[in-house]
């Protein structure tokens, strides 16, 4: 815990001129090593409870500057819970059992909702910095709990129904207005079937010169 919190003391100095990671390097290292998505979440699941433990660290000390680092530990957990939601996702659209994960995604999510959620009925003098992640992190841990509680065959199929409409919104998206304006000018200006399609009419051929009448008179 003394380790995590010296490491995210010295990231907090530089956030102004860069975005922060939501991991640390060993954190990151340990989850690229992880191929298998039950060891990554199991790994999530960790990374999250240590947030949350550093979170309740600082709410036990009432200390100058603490609300930074507040914010900046919820704003990791959600977005560790975020990521180990995409990685659950991913492994059910590939058919793989995640049930030995997410009953450790489980056990912590019903942990840390109800330590959220009384931070958030009962903010500290000092939670205006760090309400709206607050609320934020309350939601996603919600949510990502009734996912990690439900059918898993039924979030399988929300997954690639989710899935599928993404690439129709993708395809739609590259049919540019340039295309469609061609498209729909080629529609416009195309003769229609009826003329298009017959050929042209020729006169029967006849005998007479012309001015030649058929009885005869000119």
């Amino acid at each position: 815990m003394k380790f995590l919190l010296c490491t995210l003391l010295l990231a907090a100095a530089p956030l102004a001129a860069q975005e922060r990671d939501f991991l640390t390097a060993d954190e990151t290292d340990q989850i690229r090593q992880a191929q298998e998505p039950n060891q990554r979440l199991a790994l999530y699941a960790k990374f999250a409870r240590e947030r949350l433990d550093l979170v309740k660290n600082l709410l036990s000390k009432d200390k100058p500057g603490r609300s930074i680092l507040i914010h900046d530990a919820l704003d990791d957990y959600q977005n560790i819970i975020d990521a180990l939601d995409d990685v659950a996702d991913d492994a059910l659209q590939r058919k793989i059992d995640i049930k030995p994960g997410m009953a450790f995604v489980a056990k912590l999510e019903k942990e840390a909702l109800p330590i959220l959620q009384n931070l958030k009925d009962n903010p500290p003098r000092d939670s205006a910095r760090y309400e709206f992640v607050l609320r934020e992190a309350v939601e996603t841990t919600a949510d990502s709990l009734r996912g990690a509680e439900g059918d898993m065959d039924k979030r399988a199929a929300e997954v690639d129904a989710r899935d599928e409409r993404e690439k129709k919104e993708t395809r739609d998206a590259m049919a540019t207005p340039d295309s469609q304006a061609k498209k729909a000018d080629g529609q416009t200006n195309a003769a229609p079937a009826d003329q298009t399609d017959k050929p042209a009419q020729k006169k029967p051929p006849t005998l007479y010169r012309p001015g030649e009448k058929k009885d005869g008179g000119q």
